[in-house]
């Protein structure tokens, strides 16, 4: 049988300098494009794939959850605010700007394969990024009756 490339599968350990390099290169691309829509990043590595999650603020409404939903407004934002937004998960094939990428989906709630603007399966951590900032929260409007008086 014939040896076929797959880009969801497989792949290279990422070295530790390739990991460090990389997370400067995402923390960079995401300050410079994504500024005000996380509060943080985590970027993790295992074996050939590196994880991209972000930490959000949360946007809740004045006056939810309501008295009976089983913890307090503070505590809700305090747990929101501890819960990760999945983004994209790469996978390396050694070389720094040859990554395949899988975005995260919440109606699955797994990583499923894609390809990048490009219509490439390979690209870069920046590319992969811009793809996963659209679980991003957009600066919410005002809502009427939430300005303190």
């Amino acid at each position: 049988m014939p040896w076929v490339f797959d880009p969801h599968s497989g792949g290279t350990k990422i070295p530790e300098a390739v990991r460090e390099c990389t997370r400067r290169r995402i923390l960079a691309h995401a300050a410079k494009h994504y500024a005000g829509r996380y509060t943080s990043l985590d970027i993790r590595f295992r074996g050939a794939l590196c994880y991209i999650d972000a930490y959000v603020e949360p946007d809740v409404p004045k006056g939810w959850p309501p008295k009976d939903w089983g913890e307090t407004r503070e505590e809700m934002i305090e747990r929101l605010r501890q819960t990760p937004v999945h983004l994209v998960r790469l996978r390396y094939f050694g070389m720094d700007d040859r990554w395949s990428l899988a975005y995260y989906t919440y109606s699955n709630d797994r990583y499923e394969p894609c390809v990048f603007r490009s219509g490439e399966f390979i690209g870069t951590p920046e590319e992969a990024l811009d793809i996963g900032s659209s679980h991003l929260p957009i600066a919410p409007a005002p809502r009427q009756g939430d300005a303190d008086d």
